[in-house]
C-alpha cells in the first residue's frame, strides 16, 4: 500500500482558550504522520538511530483549510511524493476531520549522515530507499498568493533558545519556528490592545538553513509584505543567530474579525 492512513489527536495543551489549535501544534501532528508513516515502511526512530542517519526539514509549506478543536479524530493520510539522487525526500500529507479536510502540508527533506554526532548530507542506503514507493496523488501544497504588496514596518522578537525544547538531533524542532513566529505576532497584536487568541493560522513556509540550539540567543526579524485576496495578512520573518541566517518564515494569518486588524496592528495596513 502506497498510502499510509493513520489516526491521530491534538492532545489537549494544544488547545487556546478559543478551543482552536495552535499551528505549530497542527505542525507537530503532520510530524508525527511523518515519523508513523516511516515506521510502517520499516524504518521508526530507533532504526535511524542504530544505522547513524536520520532526515531533517529543508522546507514545509502548510495550509489550514479551517482550525482544529480539542477531541476531533484526526485523519492523517501520508505519502512520499519523489525522492532525488537518494538524498531529497518530499512527502506530502493531508489531515481530515469525519471526510473534511482541515490542513494540508508539502515538507522537503534531506537525508543526513549522522555519524559521529555531525550531521552531514548523504546518499540514503538502498535498503531505506527500496522502503518508500513514489506517489504523485495531489498537487504540491503552496502558500495563498500575495494579491497586494506591502511595504510594512520591521519588527523584532528576541529569546533565548530553551535547552529543555531541543529535539533527538539535539536542535530546536521545525515547529518550534512557528511557535516564535506566532509569538512575535501575538506580542504585537497585544501591544495594540488587541486579543493574541484571536489570530487565525491560514498557512506558513518556513525555510531551514541551520538548526538553532540551546541556549544560542535567537532574533526574529519581521515585517508585513502583503495582503491575500482574501485580505488575509502575509508576514515574512527572518530568524537568525548573530548574522547567521537559520530560517526564513513566511505566515499568513488573519483575525476573527478579519485581516484588516491584524494589519493594523502590525504596521502593515
Amino acid at each position: 500500500m502506497s498510502l499510509e492512513h493513520i489516526d491521530l489527536r491534538v492532545p489537549r495543551n494544544a488547545f487556546s482558550v478559543r478551543d482552536a489549535a495552535r499551528a505549530g501544534d497542527v505542525w507537530r501532528v503532520f510530524q508525527d504522520a511523518a515519523v508513523l508513516g516511516s515506521s510502517r515502511r520499516g524504518w521508526p526512530p530507533q532504526r535511524y538511530v542504530a544505522e547513524q542517519c536520520a532526515f531533517v526539514v529543508r522546507q514545509q509549506t502548510v495550509t489550514h483549510e479551517r482550525e482544529v478543536s480539542f477531541g476531533e479524530p484526526i485523519r492523517a493520510t501520508t505519502w512520499v511524493e519523489r525522492f532525488r539522487r537518494g538524498l531529497f525526500s518530499t512527502r506530502q500529507t493531508r489531515l481530515t476531520v469525519n471526510g473534511e479536510r482541515v490542513a494540508s502540508a508539502t515538507q522537503d527533506w534531506v537525508h543526513v549522515s549522522t555519524a559521529g554526532g555531525v550531521m552531514k548530507a548523504c546518499r540514503a542506503s538502498d535498503s531505506l530507499l527500496e522502503s518508500f514507493q513514489e506517489v504523485e496523488a495531489e498537487p504540491l501544497v503552496e502558500l495563498p498568493a500575495v494579491e497586494r504588496a506591502v511595504d510594512g514596518a520591521p519588527f523584532d522578537f528576541g529569546f533565548t533558545a530553551w535547552f529543555t525544547t531541543m529535539d533527538p538531533l539535539d536542535h530546536a524542532n521545525h515547529p518550534a519556528y512557528v511557535d516564535w513566529c506566532d509569538e512575535a505576532i501575538a506580542r504585537r497584536v497585544h501591544a495594540a490592545g488587541m486579543l493574541p487568541v484571536e489570530v487565525v493560522p491560514v498557512a506558513e513556509r518556513v525555510r531551514f538553513r541551520a538548526g538553532v540550539l540551546g541556549g544560542e540567543q535567537v532574533l526574529l526579524q519581521g515585517r508585513v509584505e502583503g495582503r491575500t485576496a482574501r485580505g488575509d495578512v502575509v508576514v515574512a520573518f527572518t530568524v537568525k543567530v548573530g548574522d547567521e541566517v537559520k530560517a526564513e518564515t513566511v505566515l499568513v494569518r488573519r483575525m476573527v474579525r478579519g485581516g484588516e486588524a491584524l494589519a493594523v496592528a502590525l504596521g502593515g495596513s
